[in-house]
């Protein structure tokens, strides 16, 4: 039997990265689907080194079309999508009194509709067992008014998730957001790297114990 397979949509060196490689430790091999071709290719060693096939594709996922042919490619080449992780949002320092609705629906597209994108494009490669896991935010609940399009897209995407998780689970397929209580650190509670291992923890879950949200809490 094939190796299990995890693409990571939005693949970076922060939360992503540790991401990938916390799935490549578990015996996955990884799709890297980012915006950068440099942060895709310095990603690849550290995966390779743990014994994980790599492939990698440069696509805006806000581009419907480029984003679903992306995902649908690596799915015909791997043959099975285990785990889809979406990790994607757009950070705009701007308040709600000069914030415009073409700029929040341009960073909803980005951090909410590309969800549903690359769902929609996994989702013939994917079998009763597999897991979608998002990148979620305490700004969904608690937002910062200075950037008051991230909050709106942590609310929408934790909230499409559940629909997700409905519609999938008749199949054995379930969808989970893990909602950061905290801000991104290079030290202590809140590094990418225990991050990750929430998101591990969460989609390793025994599926009697599923909920739709899971918390890192430092």
């Amino acid at each position: 039997m094939s190796r299990p397979v995890i693409v990571v949509v939005g693949a970076g060196p922060g939360v992503s990265g540790s991401v990938a490689r916390r799935f490549a430790d578990e015996g996955y091999d990884v799709a890297l689907l980012g915006q950068d071709q440099q942060v895709l290719d310095d990603l690849v060693p550290g995966l390779e080194e743990r014994g994980a096939t790599v492939g990698h594709a440069v696509a805006d996922v806000t581009d419907v079309e480029a984003a679903r042919d992306a995902v649908r490619r690596f799915g015909e080449h791997t043959g099975r999508i285990d785990v889809l992780h979406f990790n994607p949002s757009a950070f705009r320092e701007k308040d709600a009194l000069t914030l415009t609705v073409p700029e929040l629906l341009e960073d909803v597209a980005l951090g909410v509709g590309a969800l549903l994108t690359v769902v929609q494009a996994a989702r013939p490669f994917m079998s009763e067992g597999g897991r979608i896991s998002v990148t979620g935010s305490m700004a969904a609940d608690d937002p910062w008014e200075g950037a008051a399009s991230l909050g709106v897209q942590k609310a929408g995407v934790r909230n499409l998730v559940v629909s997700l998780d409905k519609s999938l689970a008749p199949d054995g397929i379930r969808a989970v957001s893990v909602t950061v209580h905290g801000a991104l650190a290079r030290e202590g509670a809140f590094t990418p790297d225990r991050v990750a291992e929430s998101i591990w923890s969460a989609v390793a879950r025994d599926p009697a114990e599923w909920t739709s949200e899971a918390h890192h809490r430092g």
